[in-house]
């Protein structure tokens, strides 16, 4: 008679099993990716984990324009983001409605995550997971949210509920790792007819403004970016560098906009270490290919995940150096308020899908303009002053939570007022944008009390930031936006003071 097999399993086995059986499936698994997870099916999935886990704590950070909850899983193994020795990291999805595959992949990434063989991730990292931005967008499956209005455009102006809600939650932690995630679309009718187009799973890129400390932007050009396109190889899922325009030769390549109104950039000019990832649109938009979409937003994640546990210190340490810089700025620092994309003598050799073969032909782009140059600088100043009367003004800085001081002029320093002498345009990336021509004037009195004023410091986190949004000739300023317009009059004083030292 044969002995019966004696199976011995391990305390961290049975665990696995125990949890494995107690957590809830990811609603795009549960679906078998034959739908698109709802807001509803989000927001059980996200109170059942929270409930489940005492590894996940989920917080409402905010609510969409219709009201919907915008949530955010805090994954820690202690007080989230009160250990100092752990870096703090900030994954986002969905801030265009008709992107789905981030936000599945993000759901996918928190089933995951709750596994007892990834907590290990945890002894080094507080991370916040917030799966979906627009979710009104995502019900109608369009772009915008409800206000009609492109979240990913708003992060300088920051009027929309859903950007309000993301900044604020930042500024709670000044977490020094971030990703927005988002998908791409390689289908248009100008690339079939140059019969190519892009067929990458996943494209990532870095922070692309030149007033970005040089640290941070050479660890995720040098570091990270080849990590990562090396991780989804291993992954089997195919990569690039994030790079829009095209087709090539008919139009450049360059890598990104330098803009800061979207989430990477909004959040990198404070000196975080920041990156966009895209995965493949569906050519319709929802669940075409679904699942592959997913596991390769998820991948890409998770590799960031993985890249930050072994770099820790060496992450922590730059993003450190480089909030000191913006908290305590160098004298005679300089910032660049308009650039432009240009050519360093390299070409690009992209893979693309082919029209006529049915295969991926590597293409040499020779019209790539890969850096981004300065067209104008201006010192930094000491800060700004703000009328109160102007209420566009000060409910923005009230948006952007920006550190308010009072007025001290220190001896040799001084007041200085723009006046818009004409105004003229300027190409910003293909569009016309305004460009007025300025003169200075050193004031020897307000024209008001100081107490008629508000004083913006630049020497804070989001200094860089607002010497873009407040400089009359900054091509990311507010007076680019509708909204902000009428503060270039020709013949008339811009509403902003500037102070300066001596």
């Amino acid at each position: 008679m044969m002995k019966p097999v004696l199976f011995f399993l391990t305390v961290f086995q049975i665990i696995s099993l125990l949890v494995s059986a107690q957590t809830p499936l990811p609603p795009p698994i549960k679906n078998n990716f034959n739908k698109l997870t709802s807001y509803g099916e989000l927001s059980t999935y996200i109170q059942e984990i929270g409930k489940q886990s005492d590894l996940v704590k989920v917080e409402v950070i905010g609510h969409s324009a219709e009201g919907k909850n915008l949530y955010a899983l805090k994954f820690s193994t202690s007080e989230f983001g009160k250990d100092p020795s752990k870096i703090k990291v900030f994954i986002f999805a969905q801030q265009h409605g008709n992107e789905q595959s981030g936000k599945e992949g993000a759901l996918m990434l928190a089933g995951e995550l709750l596994k007892p063989e990834n907590r290990y991730l945890f002894e080094k990292m507080d991370l916040a997971l917030v799966p979906q931005v627009n979710p009104d967008g995502s019900e109608m499956n369009k772009r915008r949210n409800a206000n009609g209005v492109d979240l990913n455009r708003n992060h300088v102006i920051l009027t929309e509920p859903e950007t309000i809600a993301l900044h604020q939650f930042f500024d709670k932690y000044l977490f020094e790792v971030t990703l927005d995630v988002h998908e791409y679309s390689p289908y248009s009718e100008e690339w079939e007819k140059y019969g190519y187009r892009k067929n990458f799973d996943i494209t990532v890129g870095a922070t692309t403004n030149i007033n970005v400390s040089d640290s941070i932007r050479k660890l995720s050009d040098k570091d990270y970016l080849p990590f990562i396109l090396s991780y989804l190889k291993e992954m089997d899922f195919s990569s690039f560098i994030y790079c829009p325009g095209g087709p090539p030769e008919l139009a450049y390549i360059r890598h990104s906009t330098f803009d800061i109104n979207d989430g990477r950039q909004s959040f990198g000019i404070q000196n975080t270490f920041s990156f966009i990832q895209e995965g493949m649109n569906g050519k319709d938009d929802s669940i075409e290919n679904l699942q592959r979409r997913a596991e390769g937003q998820m991948t890409g994640m998770r590799g960031l995940l993985e890249y930050t546990c072994l770099n820790k210190n060496k992450i922590k340490n730059v993003v450190e150096e480089s909030r000191k810089i913006l908290t305590s700025p160098l004298p005679g620092q300089n910032i660049s308020i308009q650039s432009i994309h240009v050519a360093n003598g390299q070409s690009l050799d992209i893979p693309l899908f082919s029209y006529y073969s049915g295969k991926d032909t590597l293409v040499t782009v020779r019209d790539y303009r890969p850096v981004v140059k300065t067209l104008y600088d201006v010192p930094k100043p000491v800060g700004y002053l703000i009328p109160k009367d102007c209420t566009l003004l000060v409910e923005w800085a009230g948006r952007h939570a920006l550190e308010q001081i009072p007025l001290k002029i220190e001896k040799g320093g001084h007041i200085g007022q723009y006046r818009i002498s004409s105004i003229d345009s300027i190409d910003f990336e293909g569009d016309k944008i305004v460009d007025p021509d300025i003169t200075v004037n050193e004031l020897k009195e307000l024209p008001a009390p100081p107490s008629e004023f508000l004083f913006i410091p630049t020497a804070q986190l989001k200094g860089n930031l607002v010497v873009l949004a407040l400089e009359p000739k900054s091509m990311l300023g507010l007076a680019t936006y509708k909204k902000y317009a009428n503060f270039l009059q020709n013949g008339q004083p811009y509403p902003v003071l500037f102070v300066v030292k001596k």
